[in-house]
């Protein structure tokens, strides 16, 4: 039973506006004119928080003519999602541990 989270997965999805990017991408696959239009970010602010999300390995870039697309890589998701769970698990079997103090 894994009883870690993956620390720098949640750094990257702890920032608002990456979250908020990740949410948008849970719905739809956007390009980076999408993003902008609905975040209100500036595009340097979003190009660099949609580096770190292709960095971390959260989405994934998709060229269509003079436009970058991104979309949200599931599985990552998913995977960070199981570890929370198995997390959950561990933390309702030690619900009765307490270590005596000194």
């Amino acid at each position: 039973m894994m009883t870690s989270v993956d620390t720098d997965l949640m750094r990257v999805l702890a920032d608002p506006l990456r979250l908020r990017v990740v949410t948008l991408l849970a719905k739809e696959t956007l390009c980076s004119t999408h993003l902008i239009e609905e975040t209100g970010a500036k595009q340097t602010n979003l190009s660099n928080h949609l580096r770190v999300l292709r960095e971390a390995g959260v989405v994934e870039t998709e060229p269509c003519g003079r436009y970058t697309y991104y979309k949200l890589r599931p599985d990552v998701i998913a995977q960070l999602a199981g570890q929370f769970a198995d997390l959950a698990e561990s933390a309702r079997d030690a619900a009765e541990n307490k270590r005596a103090c000194p």
